[in-house]
């Protein structure tokens, strides 16, 4: 809450404008530094031993030929490790170390939960023979049997009744589904399998740990989240947070999986400690595979009931998914449904099975992303039952307040993505007919989606430095995914305070700056680009303060209320012949600079001046339910004797509230998209049913979109201002990018081919197999 007013822009500004990314000369020439880099004084290597089983005891560890191997320095078990004031392996510890909520911390007993699990740490003067020395580490195990997935014939499958750590898992209900079901004219019944899909940016999980003395540690580590990793290492070290910095200045892709603070992490600053010297420790690619989490397998049904004219009566989703062992982590793939269309009837409930794996984890939209699979594939196969087209359908359900709140929307411009999303695809032209249209002797097919996010609440904080020689200094921990954050920040500061984005100076990724939310949950722009611009606010404020007592000033003894800014300058609304540059001011006032804070809370309604909502004045304020919204529309085309699936055109439009860069923001969408199409296709991870191990465990095995599985894909965004969200109007779209993409591949199959595959990913023995409906 503020009393500031809601962001402007300024006449000319570079707010909205595809300005080049600032940090690009960085990357390009390799001055960039990520985790993995920093060249530290006496530096070592780590590298890890893994379980080869997935479910067993450890009898033996013999480390000695490794002891014995030329530049190592220590190998660490969960014999010798050094001992942490608290771990995750009990739920008061989840509890008390946040950022591991989701993980257990090996090498802290002999029990083996998953395969790969850690069972040493080896630590020599390089990789090279901190890797020939962890192979030389000879394990011997009691062997178990594991559970693989839910699917398993020995899989326990439960319902958590919201136990879960993250998100309530919780049985919901709204209305009286069965009884509507059954009174349905029309019933729609469908259930869609997901294999397990990990994220695999090209920067692996990585570490630097060293400390700078007996109580006080830096840590270079590829993490979404400083301001939690140094609190939750803080919590696992028993140190005061003050004396542990995390460090993250860039990073190379997460998706999710760097939300989390992982064991490795943990491991290399024991390990550190130990050792007396930095230690390096970067993940393998098979290990990304087993330490960083993943989506979990599921399966979901969705059972809709509807009139004859396609209004929906009933929405009834159900979900089975797999959990690690120690864990009740399942994606809230319910959530979407409860909002996105409007049904008086709704029911959701969750399901899942403990099994030997490492735990899933957050994924690109969790929840959003799978349920929405059910729901718009779902809605896809209601409408060509009843010989609707699929935007149609949408139309007549579409919800005008939130159907699982009744609230109002904070805004909504989906039937606007709706409409420019259909024209730029040209979707009137799509024969309602499945299997007819063709491109000589390929099979052609149009398939759409609806996508949606929640905006979610995130606080954060921000300090600004303005200095009389007309240059600023912006500081956040906030870390940038590779998205953008470095530019849009510039951008929002420099319109802010009226100066070139070359004077502007932007610096994240530190536990030593101001605090400010993860990359993660598409908070991230929509918070700290609304604590920048609050804290510029702030030092308005006090130039305006400085301004009105100066006897020198143009505007000494004006109401502070009077004074406005144009560019870098004060100016009496009044009299505007009556001016100054805050330079002038402050070189009079003796001052090399002045410094504002702010502090921004996003997702839970945002207030200035009372401008920001349309209740009278001592009435009670009307909550918004806040969501971004968009489309994706796309083309296929099908070889009908080898099943094979090539996306040819793509269309998305959004709803993103205020876009802070046009350029950086259509690579989001872009980016969601693509990972959408991998999911679609190509993307599962494969575990063996008898020894709980992945079988494609690497990028030649886990196949990904490449620039030939690719389109030319055209985003646009509409206007989609939203003065309640936060201060800048920022809904943000990492999330809502992928939201829909699976469903809109999957729906323009059936539409190329007639057949309904509802396991995933369409690889082409589906296309052509008999288990397509």
């Amino acid at each position: 809450m503020t009393d500031s007013p809601a962001f402007e822009p300024s006449k000319g500004g570079v707010v909205g404008q595809p300005v080049n990314r600032v940090d690009g000369h960085a990357k390009v020439t390799g001055q960039a530094q990520y985790a993995a880099e920093y060249l530290l004084p006496n530096l070592t290597y780590a590298a890890l031993k893994t379980s080869s089983i997935a479910k067993g005891r450890l009898k033996s560890i013999d480390t000695a030929a490794a002891l014995r191997e030329p530049g190592v320095l220590a190998v660490f078990t969960h014999e010798n490790l050094p001992k942490m004031a608290q771990t995750p392996n009990t739920l008061a510890g989840k509890y008390a170390i946040y950022g591991m909520h989701m993980a257990f911390m090996p090498l802290t007993g002999n029990e083996i939960f998953y395969s790969a699990q850690p069972v040493a740490v080896v630590v020599a003067d390089t990789f090279e023979r901190a890797t020939q020395a962890a192979a030389l580490v000879q394990v011997t195990y009691e062997e178990a049997r594991p559970v693989a997935s839910y699917q398993s014939a020995n899989a326990e499958v439960f319902d958590p009744n919201g136990q879960g750590y993250v998100f309530d898992l919780k049985k919901v209900v709204r209305g009286n589904p069965q009884a509507s079901l059954a009174a349905s004219a029309v019933q729609v019944k469908a259930t869609y399998v997901h294999p397990i899909n990990h994220h695999n940016p090209m920067e692996p999980g990585a570490t630097i740990a060293h400390w700078e003395a007996p109580d006080r540690v830096t840590v270079y580590d590829s993490t979404q989240a400083v301001a939690m990793a140094q609190s939750s290492l803080a919590t696992i070290l028993g140190l005061p947070q003050e004396q542990v910095r995390v460090v993250t200045k860039f990073i190379g892709g997460g998706f999710g999986c760097k939300f989390n603070l992982w064991p490795h992490t943990v491991l290399a600053t024991l390990a550190a400690k130990a050792v007396g010297r930095p230690v390096k420790l970067v993940l393998t690619r098979q290990q990304m595979f087993t330490s960083l989490g993943h989506r979990e397998d599921q399966e979901q049904t969705i059972t809709l009931g509807a009139r004859q004219d396609g209004k929906l009566t009933t929405l009834i989703h159900e979900k089975t998914s797999t959990t690690s062992p120690w864990d009740i982590f399942a994606e809230p793939n319910g959530a979407i449904l409860n909002w996105l269309y409007a049904c008086p009837n709704y029911q959701s409930s969750h399901r899942v099975a403990r099994a030997n794996v490492m735990t899933s984890t957050y994924m690109r939209a969790p929840g959003e992303s799978p349920g929405s699979v059910a729901m718009e594939c779902g809605l896809d196969e209601l409408a060509a039952k009843l010989g609707l087209d699929p935007l149609e359908i949408r139309l007549r359900n579409y919800a005008n307040l939130d159907p699982g709140t009744g609230q109002p929307w904070s805004s909504k411009g989906l039937k606007e993505c709706y409409a420019r999303g259909a024209e730029l695809f040209g979707w009137s032209k799509r024969s309602l007919e499945p299997g007819v249209t063709r491109d000589g002797r390929l099979l052609v097919g149009w398939g759409m989606a609806t996508a949606s996010y929640p905006v979610r609440p995130a606080q954060g904080r921000a300090r600004v430095r303005l200095y009389a020689d007309g240059h600023a200094l912006v500081q956040t921990s906030a870390t940038d995914l590779g998205t953008g954050t470095y530019t849009v920040i510039t951008q929002v500061a420099a319109d802010a305070l009226g100066l070139p984005m070359a004077n502007v100076r932007f610096e994240l990724g530190d536990s030593n700056l101001p605090t400010a939310p993860a990359s993660g949950s598409s908070v991230a722009a929509a918070t700290v680009s609304s604590s920048v611009y609050l804290a510029i606010q702030d030092v308005w404020q006090r130039l305006t303060a400085l301004a009105v007592r100066d006897s020198q000033s143009p505007l000494f003894k004006a109401l502070p209320a009077d004074v406005v800014r144009e560019q870098d300058q004060l100016v009496l609304k009044k009299n505007p012949s009556k001016r100054e540059k805050f330079s002038a001011l402050l070189q009079r006032q003796g001052l090399a600079d002045i410094e504002g804070v702010g502090n921004s809370k996003s997702g839970e309604g945002y207030e200035a001046d009372q401008i920001a909502f349309d209740n009278k004045p001592g009435t009670k304020q009307t909550k918004r339910s806040m969501y971004s919204f968009g489309v994706h529309f796309c083309e296929v085309k099908v070889d009908p004797d080898l099943g094979t699936v090539h996306v040819t055109r793509w269309v998305s439009v959004m709803d993103g509230g205020r876009i802070l860069n046009s350029k950086t923001a259509r690579s989001q969408i872009i980016g969601g998209s693509i990972m959408g199409i991998g999911a679609a296709l190509m993307e599962g991870t494969n575990r063996d049913e008898q020894y709980a191990r992945y079988t494609n465990a690497d990028l030649a095995g886990y196949h990904v979109p490449i620039n030939a599985d690719i389109p030319d894909m055209q985003v646009e965004f509409i206007d989609g201002h939203d003065p309640y969200v936060n201060a800048m109007g920022v809904k943000g779209i990492g999330e809502v990018a992928m939201v829909g993409t699976v469903a809109a591949v999957a729906n323009a199959v059936y539409h190329a081919t007639g057949k309904r595959v509802r396991s995933f990913p369409i690889v082409p023995s589906k296309v052509l197999g008999s288990d397509a409906v």
